[in-house]
């Protein structure tokens, strides 16, 4: 299932020569009129679709997460499923089975990484231009379709505890969305179906490892913080407050690995 549609309309064209231009030169570093020349018409006659950049940069953003978790969630309720006749009597549904809804996903999220790239790059350089109440919203839609990627790993590897396959999840991302970095098809890499295949192998072996890790024994130890003496607050003077000068000490949000301060959980990053 692709993040993008067969015939676009002109405001999603709009949209993406946005995204292009906006990773390419920066949000800063594009006007309306460029934006508008890409695209066929006038500057003045982008705002008959969009109040302006600020808004094309929170559609983009908020959209793109939108559509990534809709995706997600259609593809847990149809991957694997055997097909049946609608309304037939006596026939008991067929859940879908865990592995082939991973599958799925893996390769929902390498369309998105392969087709979207700009919108990568996008996120990690201008999530903070949003407003509060978009960029939330973003983080809530995130946070979303990870925790739906960690609830079907933990299907697929029920021996595995839930911090070490939300940590697969995140690596996988990180796996799948180093692809801005890539440069051009045709300049040295793989062309787009060899790419696809070989994010594919990788992701799958990603997450394959951790089948490896739930009957390693120092994973075990790893994932059982009574095993580890180090994580004993007794044994730690930065744990007690008393030993910080200044009594607040600063945590950032668990399981925002994009350097941003607000909460959440990014597939981008």
């Amino acid at each position: 299932m692709s993040t993008r549609t067969a015939a676009p309309t002109r405001r999603e064209q709009i949209l993406k020569e946005a995204a292009r231009l906006f990773a390419e030169r920066g949000f800063h570093g594009v006007g309306v009129d460029e934006i508008g020349a890409a695209v066929g018409i006038s500057g003045p006659g982008l705002y008959r679709h969009f109040a302006g950049k600020d808004a094309m940069l929170a559609e983009l953003l908020v959209g793109i997460s939108g559509r990534l978790l809709e995706g997600g969630r259609q593809r847990v309720r149809g991957a694997g499923a055997a097909p049946r006749p609608m309304g037939a009597p006596g026939v008991t549904p067929v859940a879908p089975d865990p592995a082939a809804v991973l599958a799925s996903l893996i390769d929902g999220h390498i369309d998105f990484a392969l087709d979207d790239r700009p919108l990568i790059t996008l996120h990690d350089r201008e999530l903070d231009r949003l407003r509060d109440s978009d960029r939330k919203l973003v983080r809530q839609l995130q946070r979303q379709y990870v925790e739906l990627w960690v609830g079907v790993v933990r299907e697929v590897h029920p021996g595995v505890p839930e911090a070490q396959a939300r940590g697969a999840v995140h690596a996988v991302f990180g796996l799948l969305n180093s692809t801005p970095h890539l440069g051009s098809y045709g300049t040295g890499l793989p062309g787009r179906t060899a790419m696809e295949s070989l994010l594919r192998r990788l992701a799958h072996g990603a997450f394959a490892a951790l089948g490896d890790s739930a009957s390693d024994p120092a994973a075990d130890s790893a994932a059982d913080p009574a095993s580890d003496p180090a994580a004993d607050p007794a044994s730690d003077p930065a744990a007690d407050p008393a030993s910080d000068p200044a009594g607040d000490r600063a945590r950032e949000p668990a399981g925002d690995l994009s350097g941003n301060r607000d909460e959440g959980h990014s597939p981008y990053t």
